[in-house]
Formats: structure tokens, C-alpha cells, sequence
């Protein structure tokens, strides 16, 4: 068979750029196909409009404590339209990166249009017949709607279409309380909106209980609401845009919605099942090279089963391009997975929670813990909220949880501890900058070996030597 290409990626996001970004920079023939923008979720929807918005709040908050420090601030006064000119052009200025051009300067052949497999090494777009060895499916993901009575009856908000507001919500009701849901219930309270959360479970499930309560104290005392139950029905109000009922009968009424409820894998429509893909049940399925059920066919970033992050899928797409060009088999490994929500404080997690390394290694498990509020730099700030867990099994780490301003910043050591890169004695020993935060984390790893350092036989040698000192002076 008389092949096209080398490769075909299909999805040009975080994942599908880099893998064909890769195997163009090594020689290959490589196909990127594109139905949308270029630059999928995290451009457009996500990471970048999110980020560019909660920096505008943040401005409006800092205005907002009118004096503070001795300084003397006037309160802040919201242009929306300059906000939301802000997050646009935040866009804009990255999409040169992700753009048809450089992709094409790289060498890739772009089509623009939807994909659809004719066959297990055969793609279609448009008018046209693209084949290759292998292919790479980056289809990435789109919000997760659930099945609400009377939804459709009122025009609800997503991450694809929030950042088209032309008006500053009144009182925006956000139906979850993930990841998505916290960064805009803070940045829109912050910008002046009333907020409303529901959410039925634990808010940001998936992180430490302990730093999450810090976030959770910190919005409600910026006036974020908070209620506790499940969605059923949403209709539209008269006095309000809309009211949202609960399970119990309560009631939240409010002019917006946004529905952050969670993401699912964009797989419909390409054929996948027509040539045998298997898919999960959020995704499809991959071993841990990100190849499916056909091998010669890879699936990366969110459109597969497993962690939905931009770096990621970054990480995947370069795993995936060297497999492709190079031959070498590169398995994913989570052991050191760092995450982030970017409220204020942030939440930042690296490897295992407390409650996930408790379940797997029980009494083992050792947790350090070292609190802000004894950081000379976090007191300076007037900023000492939040703390940092170190999960420890003997020495070796296994997981950290930070909870603080720029907690993000302080996860690097962390995953050369977890991949064994680098020591706790080594980070606890080393000389870091005063005063900075990042103290923080020379300070837990040094309480790992402090009870090594300062034990029975170390002290027992130093009293010993400085009893020889004194009998014998010179």
C-alpha cells in the first residue's frame, strides 16, 4: 500500500501539535488535521482566557482592600469590555505559536476540516484521501452537560462560550465545584458578580481536603456562596433570568449559568468505531505507550482515558513522537503528576494525596507538614494562608500538597524527589534564596532527616568531641 504520509495526527491542541510538531522536526512526512482552531482547548477555551481573566480579578481585588501596608487605594471600578478585551488579546498573542503558518513552516501538511476513518490506516477530509502507517488521534475534549430538566430552556454557559459575555454577570450560578468552577466563581466575585456554587459532592474532589478548606474559607470570606446538593431542574425566572431546583427543593436563582460539571472525550463522528477502535468509558482506551486496541494507531491528550492537563498532553505528544520516529517505546508514568488550580491561595499537587498514599502504604506513610505562617518571606507579604504536606514512606517522597500564594511555583523539587532525580537530604541541605517561599519546601525536606540529623548517635559524637575540647583546649 502506497502511503500519503508517515504520520496523521488528528487535532491540532496541546497533544496533536506537539506529536506532529515532533515528527515533522525528524524528517517525517506528517498530515495535522484541524476541523476548529488551531490550538484546541487550552488557547482558546481554557488555560489562557482562564488565566487572563483571574489576573484581571486579582488586580480588582488587590483595589479592593482600599488600604492596606499604609497605602491607600481607590475601590476598583470594572470595565468589562476591558476585561474582556484583555483575555482576548491574550489569545491572540499566543496563536502565532499555534498557528497553520508555523506549523506548516515546520513542515507539516494542515488540512482544515473533519476527519473521518475510511479505513484502519485511511483518513478523510473533505475532498480528501490522506493514508499513513501511523496515526494519532488528539480530538480532545468538550464540556460535559448533564441531563437537566429544562436546561435548554434557558442560554447556559460553558468554558467554550463564557468569554463571549457581553456583560458582567449579575449573579452567575455555577452548577460544580471542580477545578473550572472555583477559578471563575472567584475571579467573577472578584470582578463583581454575585456567585453561587452547587455542587453535590466534595468540592475539588480530587485534591487535598486540607488545602481545599483554605480555598473554601478564603472565597467565602470574598462572598462567594456556596450550597450543597444536586441540580434538577432549571427554568426561567421572571424577577431572575433563571432559578435552579434542587433534589431537597431549594431554590438559586440568579441572570447566568455556567455548567462546569466536567469533561468528556470528543469521539463521536470520526469513525472510530466503524474501525474497531475500543473505547472506555470516558475516552479511549490506551496502554501505557497511548497506543489503542489497533497499535499502529495512538490516542493522546483528553480524547483518551486518564488525566485531562495541558503539559499532559504535551507529554504525550513528545512520547508519541519519538515512538513514531525514533522507535522508542515510551511509557507514561504518573508517579510524579502535578496539578494546579489556580484560585488564592492555589492548589498544587504533585504525585499522591495523603488519602491515596494512606490507602496504598497505611502505616508506612509519614506525613511533614510546615505552615506559611512561620515563612519570613509569606509574613512580609502579609500573605501567611496555606501550608505544604510532604507524603513520605522512610525517606523517599511519594506525594506533596501545597496550599498558598504561587503554590504552583513550588512543585519542581518535588517531581525530582518522587522520580528519585534528587533527595530529601539533598533539597533539605541546600542553600535557597532569602526569603523567598520556596524556604517552605527546604523546610520540609529538612524535617524528614530531622530526626536523623539530631538522633541518639550523631548527638551522642558531637557531646563527645566537645567534651575532648574541653579537657584538651589546644
Amino acid at each position: 500500500m502506497k502511503f500519503t504520509h508517515d504520520v496523521i495526527v488528528i487535532g491540532a491542541g496541546a497533544a496533536g501539535l506537539t506529536a506532529a510538531g515532533g515528527c515533522a522536526m525528524f524528517g517525517l512526512k506528517a498530515a495535522l488535521i484541524e476541523r476548529a482552531e488551531m490550538g484546541g482547548e487550552c488557547l482558546n477555551n481554557g488555560c489562557v482566557p482562564s488565566k487572563a481573566l483571574i489576573t484581571a480579578a486579582k488586580r480588582a481585588a488587590e483595589a479592593n482592600e482600599y488600604e492596606r501596608f499604609g497605602i491607600q487605594m481607590a475601590a476598583a471600578k470594572v470595565n468589562w469590555s476591558g476585561v474582556h478585551a484583555h483575555i482576548h488579546e491574550a489569545i491572540a498573542h499566543i496563536a502565532p505559536h499555534d498557528s497553520q503558518e508555523r506549523f506548516e513552516e515546520m513542515g507539516c501538511d494542515v488540512y482544515r476540516g473533519h476527519a473521518h476513518f475510511i479505513g484502519p490506516r485511511k483518513v478523510q477530509v473533505g475532498d480528501v484521501e490522506l493514508s499513513a502507517p501511523k496515526i494519532v488521534i488528539a480530538t480532545g475534549s468538550e464540556p460535559m452537560v448533564p441531563p437537566i430538566e429544562g436546561l435548554d430552556s434557558v442560554p447556559y454557559l460553558t468554558n467554550e462560550n463564557i468569554w463571549d459575555l457581553d456583560q458582567l454577570p449579575q449573579h452567575l450560578v455555577i452548577i460544580g465545584g471542580g477545578v473550572i468552577g472555583m477559578e471563575m466563581a472567584q475571579s467573577f466575585r472578584r470582578l463583581g458578580s454575585e456567585v453561587t456554587i452547587i455542587e453535590p459532592g466534595e468540592l475539588m474532589g480530587r485534591d487535598d481536603p486540607d488545602s481545599v478548606a483554605v480555598v473554601v474559607e478564603a472565597m467565602k470570606a470574598e462572598g462567594v456562596m456556596f450550597v450543597k446538593g444536586t441540580a434538577a431542574k432549571v427554568t426561567p425566572g421572571v424577577l431572575a433570568s433563571l432559578t435552579v431546583t434542587l433534589e431537597d427543593g431549594q431554590e438559586v436563582a440568579g441572570t447566568h449559568l455556567l455548567i462546569a460539571t466536567g469533561r468528556k472525550a470528543r469521539t463521536e463522528g470520526y469513525g472510530l468505531e466503524e474501525i474497531g477502535v475500543e473505547l472506555g468509558r470516558n475516552g479511549i482506551k490506551v496502554d501505557a505507550r497511548r497506543r489503542t486496541n489497533l497499535k499502529h494507531i495512538y490516542a493522546i491528550g483528553d480524547c483518551r482515558e486518564g488525566p485531562r492537563l495541558t503539559h499532559v498532553s504535551g507529554y504525550e505528544g513528545s512520547n508519541v513522537a519519538l515512538e513514531i520516529t525514533l522507535g522508542v517505546p515510551t511509557k507514561v508514568d504518573w508517579s510524579a503528576l502535578p496539578w494546579c488550580t489556580y484560585t488564592d491561595p492555589e492548589v498544587a499537587q504533585i504525585g499522591m494525596t495523603e488519602a491515596q498514599a494512606r490507602e496504598e502504604f497505611g502505616d508506612k506513610l509519614t506525613v511533614v507538614r510546615e505552615g506559611f505562617d512561620h515563612n519570613e518571606r509569606a509574613i512580609a507579604e502579609g500573605d501567611t494562608r496555606g501550608h505544604i504536606k510532604v507524603m513520605m514512606v522512610g525517606k523517599k517522597v511519594v506525594g506533596a500538597s501545597i496550599v498558598g500564594k504561587n503554590a504552583g511555583e513550588l512543585l519542581l523539587p518535588f517531581s525530582q524527589l518522587i522520580t528519585g532525580k534528587a533527595s530529601t537530604f539533598a533539597l533539605g541541605s541546600a542553600v535557597v534564596s532569602y526569603p523567598t517561599r520556596s524556604e517552605i519546601t527546604k523546610a520540609a525536606a529538612f524535617s524528614a532527616w530531622e530526626g536523623t540529623v539530631f538522633g541518639k548517635v550523631p548527638t551522642g559524637y558531637a557531646k563527645t568531641r566537645a567534651w575532648f575540647r574541653r579537657m584538651r583546649p589546644f
